[in-house]
């Protein structure tokens, strides 16, 4: 029989006050401070300062945020925002779209480039190694969720998801948990860039060669994982998901990326 996850969402509430402190939140809050260290090791190396590191944790905690909130909104579930608008600020429950996150990051790296006169693609190849781990982690959280999960499944690797279908465990089906995927895709392209950045000689790596590994790497497993993941209604009816379809411009960008950025070329990116 297929294992249950039915862990409660909710550690504690905080006294006086009930408001619930999630798994979630906490993974997040990981992801804001394990990023931030990431892209200080990054900005240090590269001669930066502590407050060009320090610079970006506003910016980048408010593109990762407003821009996966509003991804997910627009993209996945703008019905139930034209039903409940409030649902839109209360982020704590769950929601967020790693494409949405990406453009969000995208912006808030290009403002910072350019206030503190550091290249836009050396400042995006620095962020890489804090977007892979957000990537990792934040699935981690929605795996404590139980959200995003996989499609039903009789085989080996399912996961029964009470929370999700809100039915007993006995007659919860059981699910691929591709949550667990996306966290050990997350934490395969961190290894993958860390190698390459190695591979490349660290400070004198082509600019824009780490970006576009990233875009390579994560959105051709975003593609490849839709596959066993549930879908979002009818208009998912298509042969392809709609999360795969937003897959296709990054990556693409990513491989032209990588085009201008292979050692080698004289058509260097800025």
């Amino acid at each position: 029989m297929a294992p249950v996850w039915d862990i409660d969402p909710v550690i504690f509430y905080l006294p006086g006050l009930g408001l619930p402190v999630r798994y979630y939140g906490v993974i997040f809050g990981l992801v804001l401070v394990g990023g931030f260290f990431l892209f200080r090791w990054q900005i240090l190396r590269g001669r930066g300062s502590e407050d060009e590191a320090a610079g970006f944790i506003l910016p980048g905690a408010l593109g990762v945020v407003l821009g996966a909130r509003l991804g997910h909104v627009f993209f996945y579930n703008f019905d139930r925002l034209s039903h409940d608008p409030l649902w839109l600020l209360r982020i704590w429950e769950g929601g967020l779209a790693s494409h949405g996150a990406v453009v969000g990051l995208l912006l808030a790296l290009g403002l910072h480039s350019s206030r503190w006169k550091r290249p836009f693609w050396d400042t995006v190849d620095r962020f890489t190694f804090s977007a892979a781990l957000g990537a990792s982690l934040v699935r981690l959280g929605n795996f404590f969720n139980s959200e995003i999960v996989g499609r039903i499944t009789d085989g080996p690797f399912g996961v029964r998801f009470p929370y999700f279908d809100d039915l007993p465990p006995e007659l919860t089906p059981a699910r691929y948990p591709s949550q667990l995927a996306e966290f050990g895709l997350g934490l395969f392209l961190l290894g993958v860039l860390l190698w390459l950045d190695n591979r490349l000689g660290r400070e004198r790596r082509p600019r824009g060669a780490l970006a576009a590994a990233f875009l390579i790497v994560y959105f051709t497993g975003r593609f490849c994982l839709e596959f066993i993941k549930e879908r979002h209604g009818a208009v998912d009816s298509f042969i392809l998901s709609r999360g795969q379809l937003l897959s296709l411009p990054p990556l693409l960008l990513g491989l032209s990326l990588a085009w201008f950025a292979w050692p080698g070329r004289k058509g260097r990116v800025n």
